[in-house]
């Protein structure tokens, strides 16, 4: 009762202030197999079991509408709009250390899938306000989801709220909507009834895109069906983090210890791809993943970024205990 009433005077005095504040789902407790179902991901392997308890969970990630009223309240500056650090990173030339984010680019002809750094560009200025850089806006994209966010801006929009990021089984087990071994958060078949149902990548990545879901970039958050808790964008449109650290052998971590109540991530990261940056787990996939370079919208695969940095596809959802 006292959390509900938590819940219910903040939902009274955002709604007082006019503010967009995120709705919730309650998502039921119960078990289930947690892990990449029909996938050779090594670091979503082996597939373990998982018992979680009832908690609430955003119902779209963050949209534009929502950060926007963050930030006018508190005046947040996200990490893509500060100048880094010289002393942070001191390999780099200080005119290099400008304030920005990565942006997705095309290419304007086929590309190696081994570089990404084909279809990837740092621009000066691009952050949540301006996604491609600063001549953009986000004027007509209120219910997009926000994106260039770090993990650090994640954290604290959803404290501010009253709420924190979902723990990385909390995110699957939503994604999954109650289904029981699937391959997507909407059952073994990706295109249902000849039908795309999440925003993904159609076409020859990362060149030419054929937009068969009607979509280049980010989609309004309710554009596709929500899954079977009623929840919306669980798989595809942003990748979005979770409160866990990232280690590829986590899962081999959990399987040995059989049941496990409510994980919370390991106690420290490591990549051994990445040694030495710091990494949280992401959940979801993009508007960016497809079948011939990222299939991340798996309902059980797993992502990862630096907790300092974001993209053009990485936003987030927040998380309450029930």
């Amino acid at each position: 009762m006292w959390l509900l009433s938590v819940k219910l005077v903040w939902a009274l005095i955002a709604a007082d202030l006019g503010l967009a504040v995120p709705k919730m789902v309650r998502v039921p407790g119960g078990r289930f197999e947690m892990g990449c179902t029909g996938c050779t991901f090594s670091d979503a392997l082996p597939i373990h079991r998982v018992d979680i308890s009832p908690f609430w969970l955003s119902e779209t990630p963050v949209t534009n509408a929502e950060f926007s009223d963050f930030v006018a309240q508190t005046r947040y500056q996200t990490v893509a709009e500060i100048k880094p650090n010289a002393a942070d990173l001191p390999s780099v030339s200080p005119d290099l250390l400008v304030a920005g984010s990565a942006v997705f680019m095309a290419p304007k002809a086929k590309v190696s899938l081994n570089d990404a750094l084909g279809w990837w560009r740092y621009v000066e200025g691009a952050s949540w306000k301006h996604p491609e850089g600063p001549k953009s806006s986000i004027d007509r994209r209120s219910q997009h989801p926000v994106v260039h966010i770090a993990y650090a801006d994640a954290a604290a929009y959803c404290a501010w709220a009253g709420m924190r990021l979902p723990t990385e089984a909390e995110f699957e087990y939503a994604a999954r909507g109650g289904l029981k071994a699937k391959k997507y958060a909407w059952g073994n078949q990706l295109k249902p009834g000849g039908h795309w149902v999440a925003n993904v990548w159609q076409g020859r990545f990362p060149d030419y895109n054929s937009r068969d879901d009607h979509y280049a970039g980010t989609s309004p958050v309710h554009a596709f069906p929500a899954n079977g808790y009623g929840i919306y964008d669980m798989s595809g449109n942003v990748w979005q983090w979770t409160a866990d650290w990232y280690r590829p052998d986590y899962y081999q971590q959990l399987s040995e210890a059989g049941l496990v109540h409510n994980p919370r991530g390991p106690e420290s990261s490591f990549d051994p791809r990445d040694p030495g940056v710091a990494k949280r787990v992401q959940r979801g996939g993009s508007f960016l993943c497809s079948d011939q370079y990222c299939t991340r919208y798996l309902v059980g695969s797993r992502g990862k970024g630096a907790v300092d940095s974001g993209g053009s596809n990485t936003g987030f959802r927040c998380a309450k205990d029930s």
